[in-house]
Formats: structure tokens, C-alpha cells, sequence
């Protein structure tokens, strides 16, 4: 359990060409450029920024060799493990690690979305993960508006397995985290605890080890700087990069629904020179008319340019 995810963990995009197929050139040069930024610890690959569900199984096994190519295997590649059952969901996690990952972030099954989860369920999923797998897994803390979001005794239970090593929390709810990120930290010292608030990251910035987040992929050098200041508590230093950030942020991140700035995302990425364009695949469909220039003024508001990537 020698991972470390203390400090930036990207979740990157994964690029389509434009009729539609998986873009390895693009996933070299995203990769290569997200493995070259100092403070980078990971990257995450096939979770809801990076459409990992929308791809085929040999898609998905591809992509993770692709994004351990980019960086010469120098940056551990995290995998999303999101098939429904446990069955399922271990023999993908097998198979992850047989296509290089080397650690895995487990969502819930996803009919507890509606349904909620029984008591023990959640537990029984991380277990039999890692018996099967032995890859070094990440809880998923959902928000609390949904009926997957874990309770404290199931986030502590769960932590306290065999196998699991930090905690990826975007519960979004500031009550919740202030009771609960609290009980995490004194029941297991050593989980690492990493925000996925992409919409409001400074009120969790002072309380994490790092990020794991999908904004990663359009600003990492901004959030390095933002998980240092939070570390050393130095809140006027924090709010200033906030501040900045806020154009791209309101243009990514405070649209109509989440899913939208998995697009919004790819629009980055052309500010950036990263992508040509903004690709997805369906359900996702492209943003309005208009969106593009708007993210782009947001870029230039922030003063965040186009990069130079040595794929």
C-alpha cells in the first residue's frame, strides 16, 4: 500500500476522434502532458470525466494501457471499477491490473442510486474486489443527494478494510463533511482523503491530502498551487487561486447538470491545445451554441493559455 495520491490526481478525458473512435494520439499527448506537471500523483482513468461506461470493455482495457504509455508507467494509472455486481466488478478490476492499473476507484453499484443499499452491501463490494484483484482501491463517497452516498459506519468499515487506502469524497453536503471527514481521519490515520468538489473545491481545500478531479485535466497547474496553499493553511493565497479560477469554473462546472462538464471539459482541453475538439459520445451531447467561445473568454479571464506537449 506504498501508493501516494497526496496531492493532484487528474481524472483525464478520454479523447475520440471526431467520428468517433478512441483517440490514442490525443490520449499520448494529454497524458504526457498531465504526467510532466510536478504535484501530479495519478491519473484517473474511465470514471464519469473520461465517459468510462460509454466504451467497451476492450475500449476501457485499451484506454488504461494507452494512459500508462503516456507517461512510461512513470504516473500510476487509477481505474474506475464501475460494473454493477460484485462478480463483475472484481474480474474487471482483474483485469485492470493485467492492462497495468495500479489501483482502482470502486463506485457504488449503481442501482443503489435509486434503491439505496443494504446494510453490509457496500462493504461486501469492497472485499470481494480486492480478494479477486488485489488492487489497491479508493472509496467512492457519492453525494448526499443521491441514495449511494455511504453513511459514517459504512465509510469507517469500509476504510478499515483490507486494500483500501484513501477515499475519494464528494459528498456535498458542508455538514456531513465537517462531522464526517473528521471520524475518518482519527478512526485510520493513514487513509489518504482526497476531494472531488469541482464546483466549490476552497471549502474542502484545507482539510485533504489532495484532489481527484476531473478539473485536473483544463488547470493542474493552478490546482497544484491550490492543494500547497491548502496544506500550509493559507487561506488569502488559496482564495486568490479560487478567484482566478472562478470564469472557467462557472463555465465548466456551474452548468445544468454535472454531465455537462464532462463537455465542457473537452472544450478545455482545445483552449488548451490539447484536443482539436470536443468530441463525446452519446448520451452526452454537445453543449449549446455559443458554450465554446464562452469557455474560451472564461480561459483568457483566468489567463490560462495553451500548453506545449513533448508527446
Amino acid at each position: 500500500m506504498t501508493l501516494d495520491l497526496r496531492g493532484l490526481s487528474p481524472a483525464p478525458v478520454t479523447p475520440f476522434t471526431e467520428d468517433g473512435a478512441v483517440d490514442f494520439d490525443a490520449i499520448q499527448r494529454l497524458g504526457s502532458w498531465l504526467g510532466s506537471i510536478d504535484g501530479v500523483k495519478s491519473l484517473v482513468v474511465l470514471g464519469h470525466a473520461g465517459e468510462g461506461t460509454f466504451l467497451t470493455e476492450e475500449e476501457q482495457l485499451d484506454v488504461i494501457r494507452a494512459f500508462v504509455a503516456s507517461t512510461d508507467g512513470r504516473v500510476p494509472v487509477v481505474a474506475g471499477i464501475t460494473k454493477e455486481g460484485n462478480k463483475t466488478a472484481a474480474l474487471e478490476a482483474r483485469k485492470a491490473v493485467e492492462a497495468g492499473a495500479s489501483a482502482g476507484l470502486v463506485y457504488p453499484s449503481h442501482g443503489w442510486l435509486r434503491f439505496g443499499y443494504q446494510k453490509g452491501a457496500p462493504q461486501s463490494r469492497y472485499r470481494e474486489i480486492y480478494e479477486e484483484s488485489g488492487l489497491p482501491l479508493i472509496l467512492f463517497q457519492y453525494p448526499d443527494n443521491t441514495k449511494a452516498t455511504y453513511d459514517l459506519e459504512t465509510q469507517l468499515e469500509i476504510a478499515g478494510q483490507e486494500g483500501v487506502f484513501a477515499t475519494k469524497n464528494g459528498v456535498r453536503n458542508m455538514r456531513r463533511w465537517y462531522t464526517e471527514i473528521p471520524a475518518l481521519r482519527a478512526a485510520h490515520p493513514e487513509l489518504q482523503v482526497l476531494s472531488c468538489h469541482d464546483e466549490y473545491l476552497l471549502p474542502t481545500m484545507f482539510d485533504v491530502d489532495g484532489l481527484l478531479v476531473g478539473y485536473g485535466n483544463i488547470a493542474p497547474e493552478l490546482l497544484v498551487e491550490l492543494i500547497e496553499a491548502g496544506k500550509a493553511q493559507d487561506y488569502p493565497r488559496a482564495h486568490a487561486i479560487h478567484e482566478r479560477l472562478l470564469p472557467v469554473t462557472k463555465n465548466v462546472y456551474h452548468r445544468g447538470s454535472h454531465m455537462e462538464g464532462t463537455v465542457a471539459l473537452k472544450w478545455g482541453l482545445v483552449n488548451r491545445g490539447i484536443l482539436d475538439h470536443a468530441t463525446v459520445r452519446t448520451p452526452l451531447l454537445p453543449l449549446p451554441e455559443g458554450a465554446d467561445t464562452e469557455i474560451a473568454e472564461a480561459f483568457a479571464a483566468a489567463n490560462i493559455g495553451k500548453v506545449t506537449v513533448n508527446a
